[in-house]
């Protein structure tokens, strides 16, 4: 709900902006129910219908190697499990096929920075977005600065739903005061659980700020200098087993955005996060995370631990990493050892309808061979390409984390020998694009280190005392 300011106490007063407690109570007691009633326009084909889609989802595994000897055990062996999500009819060449509808709402920040060029161009984008929606698509558009504002009920994407949302965007200005993110996701929190109607498919939120939430307490208990950004999420969005929600994704605007809130504030709800460093690609932006939006096909996608909603077309990789026993010595021939079953249970968002497939083998083997005839065994390409992403990802944030204390050769020491195992690699060799896109983001980062740390070190030589 909106909040309305209490005077704060002196000892509030003579804390720093950011650790002042803001105490709030609700405004009014408006309930958000008066959302536009679900229905098809005229002409077009119900919305419940949903979007056909080619097939199921495929799931494939891939093993490290295809045996282990049999006198061999193995206590980290990784198996790649490989998630695709079915294409839809409209990707398969008709525009017109029915599709699952969309509830929207923007959380927009209004803050005094935002002035100017910023708030025009989220204003263009938001047209644009505007544009896209289709007549089943409802948006609900929340504004905030110091408080919160619902701008619009959540209303469809008909001819004269687009007009009002358009006018409603045209009445934004830049506020004075701070910056009140998790007010902004309490509106939007409230307009989707008060909601009279529901569309029966997707619901989502996106949010954007340029600045950092000022408003909430976000300061661990007992003294913890790690800042609990999880306070920004009200409990509507909390993901609880067997839960449906929406997710939130989250776009940093420009260099003085709170990344680290805002990741958290995604990753808590299933969203995703966008950094916006420069103001005219916005647009960009926002299409392709709404146009994702208009093409799930997917939703509640879990294979055990995995959860989660897939565009169409969309592909999703994770490693599982298992203990291997010795084979029964007493096993004549070439035996196998069954490693897992793999079964993905998902929501088919055209149909309405849960739907369970299992990998396309039904259950993964390696062979067990005698120790001679386990030494040409290759490794498996799809594993290998995995398995240096992941350590590549966890490479650059430990060498991301070094340059931001100052120890620039430690961060330049860990690129370079990232690059070093990148480069051995067979694939690497063969030319591989998502081998080649892993070696040229640890060189320029190396580049950047090492031309901070000789900035660095400049300044401290002209700062040093005569």
């Amino acid at each position: 709900m909106p909040a309305t300011q209490v005077p704060l106490s002196p000892v509030d007063v003579m804390k720093p902006p950011q650790y002042r407690r803001l105490i709030t109570h609700p405004a009014d007691a408006v309930v958000f129910d008066d959302d536009e009633q679900v229905a098809p326009a005229a002409g077009t084909p119900p919305a419940s219908a949903g979007r056909a889609s080619n097939g199921a989802v495929v799931v494939k595994t891939h093993t490290d190697y295809s045996a282990i000897a049999r006198d061999s055990s193995h206590d980290n062996f990784a198996v790649l499990v490989h998630l695709k999500a079915p294409g839809s009819t409209e990707a398969a060449g008709d525009p017109l096929a029915p599709r699952v509808p969309l509830d929207l709402v923007t959380v927009l920040d209004v803050s005094s920075s935002m002035r100017g060029s910023k708030l025009a161009l989220l204003k263009q984008a938001m047209l644009f977005v505007i544009g896209i929606l289709g007549p089943d698509d409802r948006l609900c558009i929340v504004s905030f600065s110091s408080r919160a504002r619902r701008v619009t009920r959540l209303v469809r994407m008909s001819d004269s739903g687009k007009a009002l949302c358009a006018r409603a965007l045209e009445t934004l200005v830049a506020r004075n005061g701070g910056t009140n993110i998790a007010e902004g996701l309490r509106t939007a929190a409230k307009a989707l659980d008060e909601r009279r109607y529901t569309n029966g498919g997707v619901s989502s939120v996106v949010l954007l700020s340029d600045g950092q939430d000022n408003y909430t307490s976000i300061r661990q208990a007992f003294g913890r200098l790690s800042p609990n950004y999880a306070a920004l999420v009200p409990p509507y969005f909390a993901r609880t087993s067997g839960d449906r929600t929406a997710p939130i994704h989250t776009f940093g605007f420009g260099s003085d955005h709170d990344a680290a809130a805002m990741h958290v504030v995604a990753e808590a709800t299933g969203g995703t996060f966008s950094f916006i460093e420069n103001e005219a690609v916005v647009q960009d932006a926002f299409a392709q995370c709404v146009g994702g939006l208009l093409s799930i096909v997917v939703q509640e996608a879990h294979v055990e631990v995995v959860r989660g909603e897939l565009y169409a077309d969309e592909e999703r990789r994770f490693l599982l990493f298992l203990v291997v026993p010795r084979a029964d010595e007493e096993t004549d021939g070439d035996a196998t050892t069954t490693l897992l079953k793999i079964t993905c249970v998902y929501r088919d968002a055209s149909a309405g309808a849960d739907v369970s497939v299992t990998a396309e083998a039904e259950h993964t083997v390696v062979r067990r061979p005698e120790q001679e005839q386990a030494g040409d065994v290759a490794r498996s390409v799809e594993v290998e390409r995995e398995l240096v992403r992941v350590e590549a990802t966890e490479d650059i944030s430990a060498a991301k984390a070094a340059a931001e204390r100052g120890s620039h050769q430690e961060a330049v020491e860990i690129l370079e020998n990232r690059q070093r195992a990148v480069a051995q690699l067979k694939a690497a060799r063969g030319g591989d694009a998502m081998i080649a896109a892993l070696e040229i983001e640890p060189r320029d980062m190396k580049s950047a280190s090492r031309a901070d740390g000789a900035t660095r070190a400049r300044g401290e030589r002209t700062c040093s005392p005569a």
